[in-house]
């Protein structure tokens, strides 16, 4: 706060100016003040990054994906990647009836979020897996509950991306990333995909997730198909392409 109020610059040039040195007080208030935004700038490209990796899990397949993710970003120099989680909506005994209670403790340890996570980060990566073609109800309760964050402005002009899970080929991976985008757009973020500089996202020899919308993750319909090494690798492709566009806008 000091380095943006002008007064500070007045009351440094009133109490440094030598006559000697320069002709005019005004001339060493300028010099003052360029010396003073080097300093600034200098100490922002200093401080690093921070990349928050936020996602859904029910089985844990999103869960792995945000690990890829997070390793992707981690990966860009000064990037500081957070790994947060979105408060469960289930009951324990829905998920029990679900069969999934044994793969969330997996990743129990993992942080619930708060809301200023968001506007502490300089870029968001969001992961859910599909509901019907949008995304889960866990992460649009936590979503709905951005609105102070949107009153504020405080996620224009941050990068976010998203990626997604389907248990079959077809089941709505694109829809639930491109409707995601919407609210991501409302906040005015900058919206990156997975560019087809991936190598993977041509491939065929095999069913892969993935599209130029975001990494995604085709786990059947018994759930017992985690995330392939090409479907990981464009996770981490989607991270450090954020991480590398964050970068540049703060440069």
């Amino acid at each position: 706060m000091f380095l943006n109020n002008t007064n500070n610059y007045i009351s440094i040039a009133n109490y440094y100016y030598y006559p000697g040195l320069f002709k005019r007080k005004g001339e060493f208030f300028s010099w003052i003040m360029m010396l003073f935004r080097l300093l600034f700038c200098y100490k922002r490209r200093l401080k690093k990054m921070k990349i928050l990796v936020l996602f859904y899990s029910t089985y844990g397949h999103i869960y792995e994906m945000a690990k890829a993710e997070a390793e992707g970003a981690q990966s860009v120099p000064g990037t500081e990647v957070i790994l947060r989680r979105v408060p469960e909506t289930l009951s324990p005994e829905i998920l029990e009836r679900m069969q999934a209670t044994e793969a969330q403790k997996k990743f129990e340890h993992i942080p619930v979020a708060q809301v200023q996570d968001l506007a502490d980060a300089d870029a968001i990566i969001f992961g859910t897996p599909t509901r019907f073609g949008n995304m889960s109800a866990q992460m649009k309760t936590f979503l709905d509950a951005t609105g102070q964050l949107w009153a504020r402005h405080s996620l224009v002009g941050k990068v976010g991306a998203v990626f997604t899970s389907t248990n079959t080929q077809h089941g709505g991976q694109e829809s639930t990333i491109l409707s995601f985008m919407i609210t991501l757009l409302h906040h005015g973020m900058i919206i990156a995909g997975l560019p087809y500089t991936f190598d993977g996202q041509t491939t065929m020899d095999e069913i892969v997730g993935g599209s130029p919308y975001g990494a995604s993750t085709i786990v059947r319909g018994d759930n017992s198909h985690m995330p392939s090494p090409i479907e990981l690798d464009g996770a981490r492709y989607q991270g450090r392409y954020v991480a590398q566009l964050t970068a540049k806008l703060r440069s």
